[in-house]
């Protein structure tokens, strides 16, 4: 089996996480700057099998789009042409952040490591991965 790769793209910056091999657990990568992360996606599709992309959708409380949504089509129709085998596929990610923070509170992280916005997006994108994994 190939390695699922998930995105919680922003404007700024980009968490990523992945899975093991099998598919079974998902853990966080890092966070790169969003100016970079085609770069950084080339080298890693390269480098790595990975069978599917599993990309943050920003909702607002009421299902309907996000702001950030317009930067995320954006997103997706230069990827769709760089990478055109690869599939991608959305993940609901309200809360992630919230759900984040908690989880880092929850393990113990410090409080100057907890205002690391890097790693809150990286925990974050290993949200969004776990629950695409949990529906699937």
């Amino acid at each position: 089996m190939a390695r699922l790769l998930a995105l919680d793209y922003g404007k700024v910056r980009t968490g990523i996480a992945v899975t093991d091999e099998m598919q079974l657990i998902a853990s966080g990568l890092t966070t790169v700057e969003t100016s970079t992360l085609f770069s950084f996606l080339k080298t890693y599709l390269t480098d790595e099998n990975v069978e599917l992309i599993v990309l943050g959708e920003p909702k607002q409380m009421d299902g309907s789009a996000s702001e950030s949504e317009i930067l995320i089509q954006k997103f997706l129709e230069k990827f769709k042409k760089q990478f055109p085998d690869i599939p991608i596929e959305r993940q609901d990610e309200r809360f992630t952040s919230k759900m984040a923070f908690q989880a880092m509170l929850d393990s113990g992280i410090g409080k100057k490591q907890r205002q690391n916005k890097a790693l809150i997006d990286q925990v974050s994108a290993t949200i969004i991965l776990q629950s695409y994994l949990e529906k699937k």
